[in-house]
């Protein structure tokens, strides 16, 4: 009879903002702060895709505008998303009509 073990590992003095950036990280992926771990270190661990292996060509998802293809080139993690919208758009919007003006107007227009 065999049995299969798992390693337990444990990190000590870790810093109370990376921790707490950690668990919010968890929490917009829906995990727990144990389950963010293990994908962190899975993610960490995949091998690298080759230099010499080619890119795959873009998947098209759909036809957009003009007809149009709209292709996905890959995925990105939610981090490289925001830090990407961050990078184009620095200062937050603040001119403009508020969502719930533009509800009210067209509810009161019936």
């Amino acid at each position: 009879m065999e049995i299969d073990t798992m390693a337990t590992l444990s990190i000590k003095d870790v810093p109370d903002d990376l921790a707490e950036r950690l668990r919010q990280r968890a929490s917009r992926n829906h995990r727990s702060l144990q389950g963010e771990l293990m994908a962190i270190i899975q993610q960490a661990m995949q091998p690298a895709q080759s230099a010499l292996q080619p890119a795959p060509a873009p998947e098209v998802v759909g036809v957009g505008f003009g007809g149009l293809p709209i292709l996905r080139n890959g995925s990105k993690s939610l981090e490289q998303l925001a830090a990407e919208h961050r990078e184009r758009f620095p200062q937050p919007v603040d001119k403009g009509p508020y969502a719930v003006d533009i509800i009210r107007s067209e509810r009161d227009a019936r």
